[in-house]
């Protein structure tokens, strides 16, 4: 089908009754100029809710996991009034309490068990873009938009690993095309559930971080979509955090390369896979904000036209650097390093930056805070034999760091550049811990004490000319 349209909105998009209008008036626009689909995340918070209501279940605590399947029913239950005209609100409060129910369910079968499967809970955590896809579907029919509610399970296949389940591309884009397509082809709306897929057998499994962006992708690469639009609440990708960075600007066009090491890096924006189905296909991606339609966003491409230099800054506090450092000439480092880092890939921790010394044969690598438990443990039974036996000294876990990501296809080659952004780092008295870079000069990973995070972060962006009031990027 030409020039269709793939549409993603977050949580904060979908969190309000009027939020949801906004959603609505975006969907009725695009799609009386061509077709359109769009996927939805749970409302704001939902996820969270449901997963807190979960752990209580499993720990036994009905009164706690009670209060919270009220707290969830009211919310939406309250979304609905507010949201549906009245002669439109029964079948859409029947829609919802079946998911509800459901929902209920599984959380005292959770209680009974006192645990919580993976299974169990992919299915269940997969409810809340049910209920929003309910509530979006339902508005638009009753101001006269045909809409049908598509579950990403039925759409989407994946391998059987739940929590972070991948895609299988060739059955999905033949699921997706066949229960798509005919809904467009019929002018009825298709509104599908974001962050969840189905084994080829139908089990529900999730996609894990930005799973509901990726659900946008991989449908846009399955449909042969000719752009995706990611909706949120802030005006596209920016040159650094506004929270840390002032005068940082909305970068209007960067590569798929570049937006993936700024998310990699701690940048609140698309999830790096999130990037590969559209990428490989060069299908352009737009960031753009629901609350301020007019502004034209970030446009994700390929390539661009951008000269030498920096494009952005981003910065992370929520990091934590383990390093391991041989005490005996005889282990092999290079061997330590390797299952080391196997130690890290086997608990699915993602390693933000590596160093490591060429005498003592030491080295660092930098994880993020909430995968540091996992992390350690895993290396530590890696290297028990070594540790156990004094070859290597005890984990050293140093949490008063941040890290600072310099990222842009420009820098490769330009003379001077890390010069420049070393030198105006120390001007602000703030001490490089470790240095990465990779072999693409695509980005620069400095690693720091976490006071200094901030003000490195300033003098960097200043340094490379990228606020409102800078030079042009280096």
């Amino acid at each position: 089908m030409q020039n269709l349209l793939v549409m993603k909105f977050g949580g904060t998009s979908m969190g309000t009754p009027e939020s949801i209008r906004s959603v609505a008036a975006i969907c009725k626009e695009q799609s009386a100029r061509r077709p359109t689909v769009a996927v939805v995340s749970a409302m704001s918070k939902v996820t969270d809710l449901m997963l807190e209501t979960m752990f209580h279940a499993e720990r036994g605590d009905e009164a706690s996991f009670s209060e919270n399947l009220r707290r969830l029913r009211r919310r939406h239950e309250e979304t609905c009034s507010a949201l549906i005209p009245e002669e439109f609100q029964p079948e859409i409060r029947d829609r919802l309490e079946a998911l509800l129910a459901r929902f209920d369910r599984i959380v005292r079968g959770m209680a009974m068990l006192r645990e919580r499967p993976p299974r169990a809970l992919d299915e269940a955590v997969s409810l809340g873009e049910a209920l929003s896809a309910t509530l979006l579907a339902g508005y638009l029919e009753s101001t006269g938009q045909t809409a049908a509610v598509v579950l990403g399970s039925e759409v989407i296949i994946t391998d059987p690993i739940h929590g972070n389940a991948t895609p299988r591309m060739e059955l999905t884009a033949f699921r997706a095309k066949e229960g798509i397509l005919p809904l467009l082809t019929g002018k009825i709306f298709p509104v599908v559930t974001g962050f969840c897929g189905a084994t080829e057998d139908g089990h529900i499994t999730t996609l894990g971080r930005g799973g509901s962006d990726f659900t946008a992708t991989i449908l846009a690469a399955g449909l042969d979509a000719s752009e995706v639009w990611i909706w949120t609440d802030v005006d596209g990708i920016m040159s650094a955090d506004p929270r840390v960075v002032p005068d940082a600007i909305v970068l209007p066009e960067i590569t798929y390369s570049e937006a993936a090491e700024l998310a990699y890096n701690g940048a609140k924006i698309l999830h790096p896979r999130t990037l590969l189905p559209i990428a490989e296909r060069s299908i352009p991606l737009w960031s753009k904000n629901t609350f301020n339609p007019s502004f034209p966003g970030t446009r994700i491409v390929n390539h661009t036209q951008n000269g030498d230099g920096a494009r952005a800054v981003t910065s992370s506090k929520n990091v934590v650097l383990i390093s391991v450092d041989p005490a005996s000439a005889s282990v092999n480092p290079n061997a330590v390093m390797a299952r080391c880092l196997d130690a890290v890939a086997r608990v699915n921790a993602e390693v933000l930056a590596f160093s490591s010394s060429s005498y003592r044969q030491s080295f660092c690598l930098l994880v993020r805070r909430d995968e540091l438990a996992d992390a350690t443990r895993s290396i530590e039974t890696a290297l028990s034999l070594e540790l156990n036996h004094g070859y290597i000294r005890p984990l050293d876990i140093n949490d008063d760091v941040g890290l600072l990501a310099i990222v842009g296809e420009g820098m490769k080659g330009t003379p001077g550049l890390a010069g420049r952004i070393f030198t105006a780092i120390s001007r602000e008295q703030v001490n490089i811990i470790a240095i990465s870079q990779g072999a693409s000069e695509l980005t620069i990973a400095i690693i720091v004490r976490r006071d200094g995070v901030e003000k490195a972060a300033k003098a960097v962006h200043a340094e490379c000319g990228l606020g409102a009031a800078g030079l042009s990027p280096l």
